[in-house]
């Protein structure tokens, strides 16, 4: 299952967002830009930004979240959302050593389908052993050769290393991955209209909606109408819509409130 937490995040994060507008819309030194913004006004400038649509200022809030226990099909769809920094768990350094992996609800629900993807995730894990070792063996035999001065550990420990790189090509999608990210809150905005819609795959989706309910623990004005388009307007799905609008709102409007 996959565990999200909001690791750091800008400190007052609406302050800054609120001093950022405010800035742009009177004669305010930066000495005194922050000068009586109090928890009313910020609030008024986060929503005063919202309504006419100037999203820039939002962009000085940044918010990094550890997200752990997601498969490799999620890192390959959440790493298109390009403004945004990425470190991930490399299959280059780590071995796979009885790896986990994500097992999808539709197929989990069926007990023969379960069955048949377990063991395609054994049969992976078996493969992926067997290169390593053949590999492992070929590098670490011309490491020696090559560098009569190698000693035996070293060599050991470049050639697996050498191994896993090409052997990791057997790995399935379904393979956990961790990830450290980061998003300011512009690119956050866009991250959840695409990802928390219905349409979304299930996997980024129930991770979409677990990084809006942290952030809006802390950030609950920037991030209150946060979340797919359909909360704000008409659905721009078009036919593709899921035809839920109203069951939509109500979800998203109850997060953070509990």
């Amino acid at each position: 299952m996959a565990k999200v937490t909001l690791i750091a995040y800008t400190p007052e994060p609406e302050k800054v967002v609120a001093q950022a507008a405010r800035l742009c819309y009177s004669p305010a030194s930066i000495d005194t830009i922050a000068q009586g913004l109090t928890p009313e006004k910020t609030a008024a400038f986060v929503d005063m930004l919202a309504e006419i649509g100037h999203e820039s200022p939002i962009e000085h809030a940044s918010f990094t979240f550890g997200i752990e226990g997601v498969s490799r099909s999620l890192l390959a769809q959440i790493t298109r959302h390009r403004i945004a920094s990425y470190s991930v768990q490399s299959q280059r350094y780590v071995t796979e050593t009885h790896f986990e992996y994500v097992v999808p609800p539709e197929i989990d629900a069926i007990p023969e389908a379960r069955a048949e993807f377990l063991a395609a995730m054994e049969e992976d894990q078996r493969h992926y052993e067997k290169l390593t070792e053949l590999l492992k063996e070929k590098h670490k035999k011309e490491l020696m050769q090559a560098d009569k001065s190698l000693d035996e550990k070293a060599a050991d420990r470049a050639a697996q290393k050498m191994a896993i790189e090409d052997a990791r090509f057997v790995l399935p999608n379904a393979c956990t991955t961790k990830l450290i990210c980061t998003f300011n809150a512009r690119s956050l905005y866009n991250f959840f209209a695409h990802r928390c819609c219905n349409r979304a795959q299930w996997e980024i989706r129930a991770v979409a909606i677990e990084m809006l309910r942290l952030v809006r623990e802390v950030a609950p004005n920037l991030f209150g109408h946060s979340g797919p388009p359909c909360l704000r307007g008409a659905c721009p799905e078009g036919k593709m819509s899921c035809g839920r609008m109203a069951e939509v709102r109500n979800f998203f409007n109850g997060i953070g409130e509990e």
